[in-house]
Parts: C-alpha cells; structure tokens; sequence
C-alpha cells in the first residue's frame, strides 16, 4: 500500500484538532501527549492526516509563525458547497467560493491556524483525457 499523510504544524495543537472534527467531520485515529504537546492521527472518510505542535528548534513552523504558508491541502469530498460552509461556520475564512474550474467544483479556505484548502471534487472523469 501507498498513501500520503501530511503532518500540520499548527499553534494549539488541541484547537486545531477539534476544528477538524468541527469543520470536516474528522476523527481521531491516534493521538499522544497531552495538552497542545500532541502528535494526532485524524481521518476525514479515507483521507488521513497528522497535527503535531510547531517546534522552531525542531525546524517546524506554523503559518502563523512564518507569516503564511508553504502548501495548500486538496480535500476531495462528495459535495464541496456543504463541506465548505460547514468549514466556514466552524471558523475557517472563505478565501474563493466554490465554483466550477479547470475541471473542477471547487473553492478555497484558510483554517484558523492558517493552513490553506481547497475543497472540491472533479467535474465528470478525471484526470481528463
């Protein structure tokens, strides 16, 4: 088997994991430490992902801390418009609606610790022939 699971670095570690589950309905696979010293597995349907605290002395730094971000995180879901206003009235900030482009239903958020996603689905078969 071959999977990508990104880790997030946030501030408030334990915040950002109670977002996820309000924002997209993740559940936690795993989790150790306590309070924001946490390193945790979540899942949104079959996606997984990691949130660890940021650490400068490990080289691990947040958004906020960098005064922006070095990626955006793709969340292929059935209805893209529920998903990214349930993302919304958790706390996210709408940075595009969804809309339809490039073969996509697609829009764009950034999380309250200033992690950047789009939210979407492909229109029809993709990749495009």
């Amino acid at each position: 088997m071959t999977s990508i699971q990104p880790e997030l670095w946030v501030d408030r570690a334990s915040q950002a994991v109670a977002f996820y589950a309000d924002a997209f309905g993740a559940t936690v696979l795993h989790r150790v430490g306590e309070g924001d010293e946490i390193v945790a597995q979540l899942a949104v349907g079959d996606a997984v992902f990691w949130v660890a605290a940021a650490e400068s002395s490990m080289g691990r730094f947040s958004p906020k801390a960098i005064g922006g971000t070095t990626s955006r995180t793709l969340l292929v879901v059935e209805d893209p418009d529920a998903f990214l206003k349930r993302a919304v009235d958790a706390g996210a900030t709408e940075l595009s609606p969804v809309g339809d482009e490039h073969g996509w239903r697609i829009g764009r958020v950034a999380d309250p610790f200033g992690h950047e996603w789009e939210i979407g689905k492909p229109i029809g078969t993709w990749p495009p022939r």
